[in-house]
Parts: C-alpha cells; sequence; structure tokens
C-alpha cells in the first residue's frame, strides 16, 4: 500500500535495496547447525552420565553424590576450557548445543570474569564475575527460601 503513494525513483531504490539486501544476506545453514548443536549437546550429556557413572562404579559415592561429582567436574572443565580460549571456538562451532544447563552457566560465570580481568582482580574480575549469572542465583536463592517457608507452614 505505501509503494502506491511513491515516486519512480523511490520505487526504484527500494527495489536496489531489496536486491542488495539478498546478494549480502548470509544464508542460513539450519540444518548444519541443528545438527552440530544435537552431537556437540549430546556429548556433554555423555560425559556427564560418564562422570556420574564413575562416580557409582569407581569412586563408591552415592547416586546423590556422584551426581554432585559429575556437575562440579562439568563446571570445573567448563570454566578452565573458557579460561584457556578452547570453549568458545567449540562454541562458534555447535552454537546452542555448547548451553546445556550446566555448562552454559559455568561459561556465563566465567567469561565476564576473563573479560574484565585487566581491571584488575577486585573491580575486574571480582565486580563482573556475576553480571549475567548474579541475577540468576538471587532469582534462584529467593524462589527456594520461598518454597522452603511454604512448605515448613504447609507440612504442619
Amino acid at each position: 500500500m505505501a509503494e502506491k503513494n511513491m515516486k519512480p525513483d523511490a520505487k526504484e531504490a527500494l527495489k536496489r535495496y531489496a536486491e542488495l539486501v539478498a546478494r549480502l544476506t548470509p544464508k542460513s545453514k539450519l540444518g548444519q547447525g541443528c545438527l552440530r548443536a544435537f552431537w556437540v549437546g549430546g556429548c556433554i550429556c555423555v560425559l556427564g552420565q560418564a562422570l556420574t557413572d564413575i562416580g557409582t562404579a569407581w569412586l563408591q559415592l552415592t547416586a546423590s553424590s556422584a551426581a554432585s561429582f559429575a556437575s562440579i567436574t562439568l563446571v570445573f572443565l567448563t570454566a578452565l576450557l573458557t579460561g584457556v580460549g578452547v570453549f568458545d571456538r567449540i562454541a562458534r562451532y555447535a552454537g546452542a548445543g555448547t548451553v546445556v544447563p550446566i555448562t552454559g552457566f559455568a561459561n556465563a560465570m566465567a567469561s565476564p570474569a576473563m573479560e574484565f580481568k585487566p581491571e584488575g582482580w577486585v573491580l575486574g574480575t571480582g565486580a563482573r564475575l556475576f553480571t549475567i549469572a548474579g541475577p540468576v542465583l538471587v532469582y534462584g536463592v529467593s524462589a527456594s527460601v520461598i518454597v522452603g517457608v511454604l512448605y515448613y507452614f504447609i507440612r504442619w
């Protein structure tokens, strides 16, 4: 409807702009991206399950302790790989496949700390460590306190 009221020069400019956008816009590789995300995310999950199995079979941990062992190990490995720059390359390759909750959270914690390290330990790393994860932690702790209080009173 807006094209009816346009001058011929404006219509031609709009047409050339649309052609330019179509030519310069990168083609989406949705299938390839989904496949990469699926297999990398799956490998992360397999690693977590393997760590849980190792905890129960070889380290003689209870199921709950083995799950904690796997989570702690995954967080440590992700933070370490983020610190040396490897996790960013994996994330560029796999996209959302690296955002398996535990590894995505560890990366969200470590990345700002590494980015602001030149500003110093306190004002750089310490202050920026919780920029992304801080609201998540505050919400999680607050929600757990509210649920705990409600459970206490409902249980009676």
